[in-house]
C-alpha cells in the first residue's frame, strides 16, 4: 500500500501541494498534457516549475499564471466541467471531492446554496488547476493513502477577493474543523482554503504519523516566505506492508434483480468498492415466470454489512438483501514498490507460511503506463513480469 504523509509544519495550499508531488517524481509534462483534457480556455492560463530555496532549503515551486480574467465561474459549472472530461474517473472522483469540501465551506460561509458559490475569476482558474494537478498527481504516484501533521493556524490577516479577512480566512476556519491543528507558528497566512480543502477531503488523519517504509521525499515551496520557519511543505512516499491473516470470517451478501438496468448495475459495483466491499459479482439467473434477473453478491466485513446493504437498498430497485457469515481462508498477500523500467510500480506477493509463491504487477500500474507511453498494455504486463525474481 502507497503511504503518503505530509509534513505541514509551514502550512499547506494548493501549489505547495502540487510542487510537493512534483518533487516526487511526476512529470510537468504530464500535468500539462492531462490538465488539457479539462478544455479550459485556450491561453487562460500557463504552468511553472522551479527550483528554489526556503531558509537556504532546496525546494520545488509550482505556479499557475492566469491570462483569463473576465471569465466568472461557478461551483456548479466547474463541477460538470469535470465530470465531462476526459480525465481518468479516479482523478473526476479525486477532484470533485476537494471541490466538493472547498464549495460547502464557502457556501456556509456566505449563506448561498452550493452550487452557486462564485469563485474569483483568477481565483477559479488557480484553484482548478491546483486541485485537478493535485488529483493526477496522486494518481501518477499510485498513492492508496493520505495522512496528514497538524495544520499551523497562522495568525493576522489576509487580503481576499471580499476585501480584509482575519487568518484563517472564514472558509478555510470552516474546512479546518474536525482536523488536527496547533498555534507553534508566527503570523501570516499558513493554510488556503485550497490546502485545507484537500487535507480535510483526502487526509485519513490528520497529526498521526504512520510506520512506513520511506521511499521518497518532495518539498514544495509556498510563495510566503516566513522568519520563523521555512515556508516548506514536505510530502513522505512510502509503502506499508502489513501481513494480512491467513484465515477470518466474512460476511457473504445476496439480492436478486429484474428491473435495474445494466449501467445502474455497473455504478453499484463501483459504489460498493469505493465504500469497502472486498469482492463485488454479478450472476445471471432466472426468476419466477422465467424472467432473466441478475443476482447481486458482495462480500464484505461484519462491521461493514450495514452501510454498504444500504447502497444497495438505495441505488437498485431490491426492497431486501440476504446475507450469511462465511470462512475464508488466504494465503499471505503484500504490495510492495519497485522501480522498473517505467518507474515506481506496485507489485502484489503472495507467500504461503512465508514461503514466496509468486507475485504480480498491479493492473492499474500497468494501465497507466500503457496510456502513457502508447504502448501496448500486453507489452507492458510482460516486460513488468520479466523483472520478476
Amino acid at each position: 500500500m502507497n503511504i503518503l504523509y505530509f509534513d505541514c509544519g509551514a502550512g499547506i495550499s494548493g501549489d505547495m501541494t502540487v510542487a510537493a508531488l512534483l518533487d516526487l517524481g511526476v512529470p510537468l509534462e504530464h500535468l500539462s498534457q492531462e490538465l488539457r483534457k479539462l478544455a479550459l480556455p485556450d491561453g487562460s492560463y500557463e504552468l511553472a516549475a522551479t527550483r528554489t530555496e526556503r531558509h537556504h532549503i532546496p525546494a520545488q515551486s509550482f505556479t499557475v499564471s492566469v491570462h483569463d480574467h473576465h471569465t466568472h465561474r461557478h461551483y456548479g459549472g466547474i463541477d460538470a466541467m469535470i465530470e465531462r472530461s476526459t480525465l481518468s474517473p479516479a482523478v473526476k472522483e479525486c477532484s470533485r471531492r476537494v471541490f466538493r469540501r472547498l464549495a460547502e465551506a464557502e457556501a456556509k460561509v456566505h449563506g448561498v446554496p452550493v452550487e452557486e458559490v462564485h469563485f474569483h475569476e483568477v481565483g477559479a482558474i488557480d484553484s482548478i488547476v491546483d486541485i485537478v494537478a493535485t488529483a493526477l498527481c496522486l494518481d501518477y504516484l499510485a498513492v492508496d493513502k493520505i495522512y496528514a501533521a497538524p495544520l499551523p493556524l497562522g495568525s493576522g490577516f489576509v487580503m481576499t477577493a471580499h476585501g480584509r479577512l482575519p487568518v484563517p480566512a472564514p472558509a478555510t476556519a470552516e474546512l479546518l474543523k474536525g482536523l488536527a491543528v496547533h498555534t507553534l507558528c508566527g503570523s501570516g497566512e499558513r493554510v488556503t482554503p485550497t490546502g485545507a480543502a484537500i487535507v480535510a477531503a483526502l487526509a485519513s488523519t490528520t497529526g498521526h504519523r504512520p510506520p512506513i517504509t520511506l521511499r521518497k521525499i518532495g518539498s514544495g515551496a509556498g510563495s510566503a516566505d516566513f522568519s520563523d520557519c521555512p515556508n516548506i511543505l514536505r510530502a513522505f512516499l512510502g509503502n506499508e506492508e502489513v501481513a494480512e491473516e491467513t484465515a477470518d470470517e466474512v460476511m457473504v451478501v445476496e439480492t436478486n434483480i429484474d428491473d435495474t438496468t445494466p449501467e445502474q448495475l455497473g455504478y453499484v459495483m463501483e459504489r460498493l468498492f469505493e465504500e469497502g466491499a472486498r469482492d463485488v459479482f454479478f450472476t445471471p439467473i432466472q426468476m419466477k415466470k422465467n424472467r432473466p434477473a441478475t443476482q447481486l453478491s458482495f462480500i464484505c466485513l461484519k462491521q461493514e454489512l450495514e452501510s454498504l446493504t444500504g447502497v444497495v437498498l438505495t441505488e437498485t430497485s431490491a426492497i431486501g438483501v440476504r446475507y450469511y457469515p462465511a470462512g475464508r481462508i488466504k494465503l499471505e498477500r503484500k504490495s510492495v514498490v519497485e522501480e522498473t523500467e517505467f518507474g515506481a510500480v506496485r507489485f502484489k506477493e503472495v507467500k504461503e507460511q512465508g514461503r514466496f509463491l509468486r507475485r504480480s504487477p498491479e493492473f492499474d500500474d500497468c494501465r497507466r503506463i500503457a496510456r502513457e507511453r502508447k504502448i501496448p498494455l500486453r507489452e507492458v504486463m510482460e516486460r513488468l513480469g520479466a523483472c520478476r525474481t
